[in-house]
């Protein structure tokens, strides 16, 4: 393997900051194009944070060694009698500012064609350089899901204890390798905690932009930072999708019956009323996460005593 220390360089000073500047170690966000990401949900809470948060680029990788240009071909522009420009995509690290002082780093760009493994271990050399306590992956998947109710989300992580309480959707099951699970399984292999959000986009509007998964993701990545992101624009812009989708399927019955029967579907798998088992989807805890009876009532009982009258 050539040496993953020359497959990228930084573009800024990143050692100059002190405790009292750094308020808790960053957190790595990582969100590559390239593999599924249904509804744009990914890309677009990436979109959103260099939007909304003071930021700088840090880390630029060499796209020469990772892309096959002739599998993504990227645009030229040509005027009259010659070419003028070239849109060569970028894979790089911004470094965020967070409403508490704290950073997030955020790996945006292709998803890499080649060198996987020495990606990773590039990936690996910023994480230890960097101060990295969490790296954090994005995406969103095609999902049997109704757009009439909340985005649901798989999670997952290399180790069960950075996403309790949240239920497992998915059981025994193959899937199509990419680098985003190559990250979180190679980092969580060499010590590093990993955690993986992937957003429920309704399977009918994969295709098209759909704000509320995004939301969703960085509502989750709020919990897990515990600082709250700003997601205001986004759910302005998803309530707008959501008005489009219910005008548009409220004009034809046909489409209005499948959301219907769809949602009674969905409904019954969340409420636990169809089969589980190995490669079925259907949220469920690990037994151990599972409240008891007594706990449940003390929960119940306290939520009484603090509505007064």
């Amino acid at each position: 393997m050539l040496p993953p220390e020359e497959l990228f360089e930084l573009v800024a000073d990143v050692s100059r900051r002190t405790p009292d500047q750094v308020p808790a170690a960053p957190v790595l966000v990582h969100v590559l194009d390239g593999f599924v990401d249904a509804g744009s949900a990914a890309s677009l809470a990436a979109a959103h944070l260099l939007d909304q948060l003071p930021h700088r680029l840090v880390v630029r990788f060499d796209v020469d060694q990772l892309l096959d240009y002739r599998s993504r071909r990227p645009r030229m522009a040509f005027s009259a009698d010659r070419y003028t420009s070239v849109d060569v995509p970028e894979l790089v690290v911004h470094e965020l500012r967070l409403p508490d002082s704290s950073l997030l780093y955020l790996l945006a760009g292709p998803e890499p064609d080649t060198q996987w493994e020495r990606f990773a271990l590039s990936v690996r050399m910023l994480v230890e350089q960097l101060g990295v306590r969490l790296t954090v992956g994005l995406h969103g998947v095609p999902w049997a899901a109704p757009h009439t109710r909340p985005v649901g989300l798989t999670a997952h992580a290399s180790d069960r204890e950075l996403i309790a309480g949240r239920p497992r959707w998915i059981g025994d099951v193959q899937v199509p390798g990419h680098v985003g699970a190559m990250l979180e399984l190679r980092l969580g292999q060499w010590g590093h905690p990993t955690v993986g959000f992937t957003a429920h986009v309704p399977h009918y509007l994969a295709a098209a932009e759909f704000p509320p998964a995004a939301v969703a993701l960085l509502e989750a990545l709020s919990d897990l930072v515990e600082v709250e992101l700003p997601t205001e624009k986004l759910r302005a812009a998803g309530a707008e999708v959501l008005a489009q989708v219910d005008a548009q399927v409220a004009d034809s019955a046909e489409t209005l019956e499948a959301v219907r029967g769809l949602e009674r579907q969905y409904d019954a798998i969340v409420s636990g009323r169809t089969l589980g088992g190995p490669g079925l989807m259907g949220p469920s805890l690990p037994e151990d996460e599972m409240p008891d009876a007594d706990a449940l009532a003390a929960d119940v009982e306290r939520f009484l005593r603090e509505l007064g009258d």
